[in-house]
């Protein structure tokens, strides 16, 4: 048996196991790295950690540091307030926001993580305020993010039509843009009716007075995102909508963040004022803006730049601080950096070169097409969108010289296979939205956005296949 094909095997267990007996997936692959890169690959330690993501160790670390403290001294549930007056009391609009909003942000220059990063804490806090499924709003910010992810101005966009370039194959940057805009619109679309989002239509508007609660029910305590115990669109809420059930009831009760921003328990009661801005909440406020300007004006890196700006806030607030060291997402951020070590195992021993040379290798054209569209889309789950579109688009040079493919179709086809499945949880974006999201079961949260990811990891690329590739254009 060929190491390649071990290590793939060896990824199926720790699934399989991570899945049946309830073990950190992370821990276990940070074990399967360790036994692959040693035993299969002959790596020492720094091959091995050659891998592991520092740079997103440091931004799930330092957002959800910095949005734990913002939960802390009701910052967030001040910017839901704001939101709710925005929209004119239309919850049912505000998911549409928030797609528009990260689109926006990716459109005009911002990584697609950053502008997850920035928007999801925000949304999430307002999903769990107004009991809406925190599956709807996570997807919504990150197919909003990769919606605008191939402007011409964008960083995936100028990627992309850089390779093309280099490839000296056949380009068109507006069809880029405006294919994955389409899609990752039509899926939206498809989520909000799915996961709620026409019950909270048909609601109508929420009064927005005092502290800013739908009539003193709408920020009871044990939404945990908000469809527990009720079918949300035709899906149960026990199954892929998104509720949480008694777990975020207990946990709510029971965290310090939870206590201190959590709206009143019975209707009536009267809750923290949200429309008072002090001066905690105006500096965090500022932090905020800071982080938005520090990632998209000058390029700096968001995760060190929302933990140094979370190091500002905890010295001057300190006693904000005890509560939101403890509110980081451990569990999430093992998970992640774990399976993405494993990974980094993976592309050093040359797995991913190996499929997708076994693929393009193969003698029809159309058939070569859809399987480099799902290698792009299973790969891109767990590792770098713009790293596997890197590999992919040149190896499927060979048949797009042949002239039986158009190079317009099929690099537009996989660069959006290669982005739209950025909701999985393993995936920079969905791990943020996970990471972001608070007061619910995270470990069913986690199942959830891994069903959907697979689902759409399933269905995404065939579509795509089938509507940019088989009629070739370009």
């Amino acid at each position: 048996m060929s190491p390649e094909l071990i290590s793939i095997l060896v990824l199926v267990v720790v699934f399989v196991i991570a899945t049946t007996r309830s073990v950190n997936m992370g821990a276990l692959a940070f074990a399967a790295a360790f036994g692959v890169g040693a035993l299969v690959a002959d790596l020492d330690a720094d091959g091995i950690f050659a891998g592991f993501p520092g740079d997103l160790f440091v931004v799930l670390v330092g957002v959800t540091y910095l949005f734990a403290i913002a939960r802390a001294n009701g910052t967030t549930d001040w910017l839901v307030h704001a939101a709710i007056r925005l929209v004119r009391g239309r919850v049912a609009l505000i998911p549409w926001v928030m797609f528009a909003l990260t689109g926006a942000l990716t459109a005009i220059g911002a990584v697609s993580p950053a502008a997850v990063a920035i928007v999801a804490p925000i949304a999430l806090s307002f999903a769990v305020r107004y009991r809406i499924s925190p599956l709807l709003m996570g997807t919504m910010v990150v197919h909003g993010a990769q919606a605008g992810g191939f402007s011409p101005i964008s960083i995936y966009g100028t990627i992309v039509n850089g390779i093309v370039e280099r490839e000296k194959l056949p380009g068109s940057e507006i069809t880029l843009f405006l294919a994955s805009l389409t899609v990752n619109l039509v899926i939206a679309a498809v989520v909000f009716v799915l996961f709620g989002g026409l019950k909270l239509w048909a609601q109508g508007s929420v009064a927005v007075d005092g502290d800013g609660d739908r009539d003193g029910e709408a920020a009871s305590g044990d939404s945990g995102g908000g469809t527990s115990g009720t079918s949300t669109g035709g899906v149960s809420a026990s199954g892929v909508s998104g509720g949480t059930g008694g777990t975020s009831r207990a946990a709510a009760a029971t965290s310090p963040t939870a206590v201190a921003t959590a709206a009143p328990a019975r209707p009536g009661e009267p809750g923290p004022d949200t429309t008072r801005l002090t001066p905690a909440r105006t500096a965090t406020l500022t932090a905020l803006v800071a982080l938005v300007v520090a990632v998209l004006a000058f390029d700096l890196d968001a995760g060190l730049t929302a933990i140094t700006l979370a190091v500002l806030l905890s010295a001057a607030w300190p006693e904000d601080s005890r509560v939101a060291v403890g509110q980081i997402a451990w569990p999430t951020v093992l998970l992640i950096c774990g399976v993405l070590t494993y990974v980094g195992v993976l592309d050093e021993m040359g797995t991913i070169t190996w499929a997708g040379e076994g693929v393009s290798g193969i003698g029809v054209p159309l058939l070569a097409a859809v399987l480099l569209c799902y290698i792009g889309a299973i790969v891109s789950a767990f590792a770098s969108s713009v790293g596997i579109m890197g590999a992919l688009i040149p190896l499927a040079v060979p048949f797009l010289a042949q002239g039986e493919i158009g190079a317009i179709g099929m690099v537009a086809a996989l660069a959006v296979s290669a982005t739209v499945v950025d909701v999985s949880p393993f995936s920079t974006n969905g791990a943020l939205v996970l990471a972001a999201a608070p007061d619910v079961d995270r470990e069913r949260f986690f199942r959830q956005l891994m069903m959907y990811g697979g689902i759409v990891v399933a269905v995404v690329p065939a579509v795509v296949w089938l509507v940019m590739v088989v009629p070739g254009w370009g």
